[in-house]
């Protein structure tokens, strides 16, 4: 005998209040069983009516496209023509960076290792402005070559990095649109590791972004780099061209950027500590007439982004938002949230708006494992939508026993 039971969604509320000692996490509690009928159980009512969410309007910004994020909390504060294909210029050294990180922590390279430059590594640094001072021939540490692309852009260390890494140029450039693709990039194509202007090498302001996000994400150890002011080698001083570094303390990253095609470009990023903790911004600045130009326009934008809006931790890592039970199982319950913490930015002043709700398909069957998505955690502010997460079971619940299972499965079919 099989018992069929439909699938229901199942939705609670959370509200965010506002107290004088800062702001906390209200639930609102969830049914502990189902209803016999498994109706669906509606939101609850707020005690009051929220205000409109007015968006606060980001500054003019002398850009041909920009791209303001907040990684704290994994939201677009502002853009404009940011999925407008663009010549991604030496930003493009971002992704021969992240393929730099990836094989130090694979075991395929080693700080200390040393590598040849080839003619190839040579010539190409000969060609623009940007170079490491390489000589042909020549042996240079891998963590030489990485200083080389990250603070002086150079185009011979990042070829001659490739060549280390992917064996060829050409096969170097293969990892780096496969790459691309496991970010789920759709509109970036990189035709070489340093950013010279060719046919077909292209990316957008936000996929830049999603790539700088990865890198510091992914690897973290990469950000002294990208803050370090300056660097020698074979004798020769060059500062890194990140004005920001100099002006703005907050500022650890993170690559400049120059073709005649694509302007003048700067991907920055800033972390503060702020009342809900410490916040990380990354601006994305393409097409600017000068490097004081984007060095402006990325301090404005990062100023607005901080000054205009207030970051709110909703939900701790592995804290219940509400507790769902579970059939055919040895635990009747499983508490339901977040593995990681739930931080969003709004504008200043609104958070008292925010609301959460948690909608689930029932009923959940054992068994279930800790960290299994089994709904969606919705984010709204203002009855706007914020965020939307996969709601997670918090514990792990191995199935029941024969009698166990069958018995639900009985309570199932009846319902």
């Amino acid at each position: 005998m099989t018992f069929n039971s439909p699938r229901r969604s199942f939705v609670v509320t959370a509200l965010v209040v506002s107290l004088s000692t800062g702001l906390s996490v209200a639930v609102l509690p969830a049914h502990a069983a189902p209803s016999p009928t498994w109706a669906s159980t509606p939101v609850l009512t707020l005690p009051f009516a929220p205000p409109s969410a007015a968006l606060p309007q980001p500054p003019e910004v002398a850009a041909r496209a920009y791209i303001l994020q907040d990684l704290s909390s994994q939201q677009t504060l502002a853009a404009r023509n940011a999925d407008q294909p663009v010549e991604p210029a030496s930003l493009t050294k971002l992704m021969t960076a992240y393929l730099a990180f990836q094989a130090l922590q694979n075991g395929r390279l080693q700080l200390n290792q040393e590598l040849p430059v080839s003619e190839r590594a040579w010539r190409t640094g000969m060609t623009g402005a940007s170079r490491t001072f390489i000589k042909v021939n020549s042996r240079v540490k891998v963590d030489d070559l990485i200083k080389g692309v990250i603070i002086q852009s150079g185009n011979d260390a990042s070829v001659a990095l490739a060549e280390g890494i992917g064996g060829t140029v050409e096969g170097f450039v293969e990892m780096m649109n496969r790459q691309a693709q496991v970010f789920g990039l759709k509109a970036t194509a990189f035709k070489n590791p340093e950013g010279l202007t060719a046919p077909g090498h292209i990316s957008t302001a936000r996929e830049l972004s999603i790539i700088a996000m990865r890198l510091i994400t992914d690897y973290p150890q990469s950000l002294p780099y990208y803050s370090t002011k300056e660097f020698t080698y074979n004798g020769i001083r060059q500062p890194n061209r990140n004005l920001l570094l100099w002006r703005d303390p907050t500022v650890d990253g993170l690559k400049t950027g120059y073709t005649d095609a694509a302007g003048y470009c700067l991907i920055a990023t800033a972390q503060r500590p702020t009342a809900g903790g410490n916040r990380r911004l990354l601006s994305v600045v393409v097409g600017t007439a000068s490097p004081e130009a984007r060095a402006n326009e990325s301090q404005k934008l990062l100023n607005w982004g901080y000054s205009g809006f207030d970051m709110v931790k909703l939900f701790d890592a592995s804290q219940a938002v509400s507790t769902a039970p579970v059939w055919k199982g040895q635990a009747s319950t499983v508490r339901l949230g977040r593995l990681t913490p739930l931080v969003v930015v709004v504008p200043r002043g609104q958070g008292a708006s925010l609301q959460s709700t948690v909608s689930r398909n029932d009923p959940l069957l054992a068994p279930l494992n800790k960290g299994q998505s089994v709904g969606t955690l919705k984010v709204t502010l203002g009855g706007q939508p914020l965020r939307e997460l996969p709601l997670q079971t918090l514990d792990e619940v191995p199935s029941a026993g024969w009698l166990g299972r069958m018995w639900d499965a009985i309570r199932l079919g009846i319902k």
